[in-house]
């Protein structure tokens, strides 16, 4: 996980990382003593970092998003086409979630601060933006547009759980194959040669 410079501690660290653990195994009746228990801590010490549970999930939900906030900046969405950018965001994406599928569905959808929004939509903000510029996306709808209905393919494949079905890497292949078939500009092919050589010869 990526930290940020208040939770450096390896204790935090250690606590954070067993939380997630035990969300994913145990889900909502995971309790505070057996989070201290998987991270090797006293619950002295943990309620020393986490006064309660609520902090314990407000601080995890953070580092979720840091984590794909992280994610996102390192994958090299800019050098690559944008169809391999956008099946880079789909396998991040899918990953996250098989990761912190748990801590979801305990915090409901977690409040993301107006500036963690922009820092997570800003790389798809670009991406979307230069798919229009280079002619990859159809010219009847906006990049706007076409990244909420991207991302809505994309909640509602995590909100069923694809990647629990299908796995991780096929599901985000599903996601981008779907998504792709549709956005994708459609370019007519011209006459065949043969074509054009028939009606050259009927007149």
């Amino acid at each position: 996980m990526r930290r940020n410079v208040p939770l450096r501690d390896r204790v935090a660290v250690a606590i954070l990382d067993a939380a997630a653990a035990e969300l994913a195994q145990r889900g909502q009746s995971v309790s505070m003593a057996e989070v201290a228990t998987a991270a090797g801590v006293g619950r002295t010490t943990l309620y020393r970092y986490f006064p309660n549970r609520e902090s314990l999930l407000e601080t995890l939900a953070e580092e979720a998003c840091a984590e794909l906030i992280g994610k996102l900046a390192d994958a090299g969405l800019d050098g690559v086409p944008v169809a391999e950018a956008l099946a880079r965001v789909s396998r991040i994406a899918v990953g996250q979630a098989a990761k912190y599928q748990a801590l979801m569905r305990v915090c409901c959808k977690p409040d993301v601060p107006d500036e963690t929004a922009r820092q997570l939509m800003a790389p798809l903000v670009a991406l979307f933006a230069r798919g229009s510029a280079e002619g990859v996306w159809r010219g009847d709808l906006g990049s706007d547009a076409l990244l909420d209905l991207y991302m809505a393919l994309l909640e509602g494949a995590l909100g069923h759980a694809l990647h629990s079905k299908l796995g991780v890497e096929p599901a985000a292949a599903a996601i981008t194959s779907l998504f792709l078939q549709g956005a994708r500009a459609q370019h007519r092919p011209g006459p065949r040669p043969e074509a054009t050589s028939s009606l050259a010869e009927g007149f």
